[in-house]
């Protein structure tokens, strides 16, 4: 009899937030291509649809498209259970979706902290604890969250965002207190500076990209492809006494100083 290889994923189930483009899209993408199936998720309805309808071509795999409000928690809870009903049931959730502001501190707007904390930090709670059920019933499943560098290293101008992506950590140490003796593993992957379409305005500043490539011992930017092979250990069966842990894709950049 051949052993059940412990990388694979093929058959299993995702649903990952934020992923009608960029970070959340090329994470989603690798599950796809690692034979999942796929529920794609964005704030906007075609967008999404088209991502979702692009990804099941490129791929052929099943990938749909739930799109909803993840700052509420009415509207998560209905989306959510579309997205079990669209599935049957979630084996793996990466909570990506996330935003960025930039602004001196004593200039940032209360509101936008609100709003960073509120889709940074609260959605992936929220979405957490409404997909919970589902696995517990399960006897398995696995979260990613997905954090950042900021989660350990400070710059100027992002507090809010450092913030929440600090509190991203803690979130996922606290689902795994809740949840590992459940056989659910939850854990966090870290990008460093990825190149992405919501940071070409930072990649072309040619100060600020000579600062990312003498901090980071890779000499380069991230691409997004450079995290999937980091998420597909962390949803594999591989992973299964991985819990509660932080795995940083940075390009050496939290390993110096």
């Amino acid at each position: 009899m051949t052993a059940h290889h412990p990388f694979d994923i093929s058959g299993r189930t995702a649903f990952v937030t934020g992923s009608s483009r960029g970070i959340g899209l090329a994470l989603a993408r690798g599950l796809a291509v690692a034979g999942c199936e796929v529920v794609l998720h964005g704030m906007d309805p075609a967008r999404c649809k088209d991502a979702a309808t692009a990804l099941a071509e490129e791929t052929g795999a099943s990938v749909h498209a739930v799109p909803f409000d993840i700052t509420d928690a009415a509207t998560v809870r209905a989306g959510v259970a579309e997205v079990v009903a669209t599935l049957g049931s979630v084996d793996i959730l990466v909570n990506n979706a996330g935003i960025q502001r930039r602004h001196p501190l004593v200039e940032f707007p209360v509101e936008e902290w609100d709003e960073i904390v509120a889709i940074n930090l609260t959605a992936p709670f929220l979405i957490a604890q409404q997909i919970a059920p589902s696995m517990i019933s399960a006897g398995r499943g696995k979260i990613v969250n997905i954090g950042s560098v900021q989660s350990q290293l400070a710059r100027p101008h992002i507090t809010p965002y450092s913030a929440s992506k600090g509190g991203v950590v803690m979130l996922t140490r606290g689902l795994c207190a809740d949840l590992a003796a459940l056989g659910i593993q939850v854990n966090a992957l870290a990008p460093g500076y990825i190149r992405t379409e919501l940071t070409r305005a930072l990649v072309e500043d040619e100060r600020f990209s000579a600062w990312v490539r003498e901090r980071t011992p890779a000499a380069r930017w991230g691409e997004v492809d450079d995290l999937v092979g980091g998420l597909l250990f962390l949803c594999s069966p591989a992973a299964d006494f991985v819990n509660g842990q932080v795995l940083y894709i940075d390009g050496g950049m939290t390993a110096v100083i």
